[in-house]
């Protein structure tokens, strides 16, 4: 099964919706492409709705990492939304829970960004 990502704009917050599997092979250097390029141009407030994420890897799990590293690194932040059971199991395992800012709603996740700067 391919990952299908779409993107939005919302309160300046780039949400990319993710459905599929990031696993090793294209699905993950597709996502990790797909970050990158937000990243280069400055997107760097970014939440990743993974509810329709149907499997994770190792690969997967080290793509979100270096996704967030990359984001932080241009001082922006990645944050998650709406965990499948799954993956959120994997997250505690791994206590990658500490390090990612997990939501429930968008809401929760797009306001956790405080309000826009203007540059």
């Amino acid at each position: 099964m391919a990952l299908y990502m779409v993107e939005k704009l919302v309160s300046g917050v780039i949400v990319v919706g993710l459905r599929g599997r990031i696993v090793l092979g294209e699905e993950s250097e597709a996502f990790r492409e797909r970050i990158k390029r937000l990243v280069e141009e400055g997107r760097t407030r970014i939440v990743l709705d993974l509810a329709e994420v149907s499997y994770l890897d190792s690969v997967g799990l080290s793509s979100l990492v270096a996704s967030y590293t990359s984001a932080r690194k241009q001082g922006g932040d990645l944050k998650l939304l709406q965990l499948t059971k799954k993956i959120n199991n994997l997250l505690q395992i791994t206590r990658l829970s500490t390090v990612f800012e997990i939501y429930n709603t968008l809401e929760d996740a797009v306001g956790s960004f405080g309000p826009q700067e203007n540059p």
